[in-house]
C-alpha cells in the first residue's frame, strides 16, 4: 500500500468528508523518482466547521502521526463545506521547490 493511499484511507475514516485531494508532489522536489516524501492534501470536511485553522491541521495531523514520520513536507488545506464552496473549488497551487539542489 503506498503512503499516499494510507493518508487517503486515514482520512477518510477519521473525518466526514465532502471532498479529499491527496496529491503526490514528490516529484516537484529534489528526490528519487517514485518517491512519496512531499505531499498536498485538500481536505472539505464539517468536522472544521467552527474549528480554527490550526487546530484543524492538528486534528489532520493526529490521524497521520505515523505517516508524518516517514514524509518530509506536507501541504494542507483544510475546508469547511462553505468555505469549499465560497472558493469554488480551488486551492492555491504549491510553490516551486527552492532547496535540495534543483534546477529551478
Amino acid at each position: 500500500m503506498t503512503i499516499q493511499s494510507v493518508i487517503e484511507s486515514k482520512l477518510s475514516n477519521a473525518f466526514h468528508i465532502g471532498h479529499l485531494d491527496v496529491v503526490n508532489e514528490s516529484h516537484m522536489h529534489n528526490v528519487a523518482p517514485g518517491s512519496e516524501s512531499h505531499f498536498k492534501v485538500t481536505i472539505v470536511s464539517e468536522n472544521f466547521d467552527d474549528v480554527l485553522l490550526i487546530k484543524r491541521h492538528r486534528l489532520v495531523n493526529a490521524a497521520l502521526a505515523d505517516e508524518l514520520r516517514q514524509i518530509h513536507a506536507l501541504a494542507l488545506h483544510t475546508l469547511t463545506p462553505q468555505e469549499w464552496s465560497d472558493r469554488q473549488g480551488k486551492v492555491s497551487d504549491s510553490p516551486k521547490c527552492r532547496g535540495g539542489g534543483k534546477n529551478q
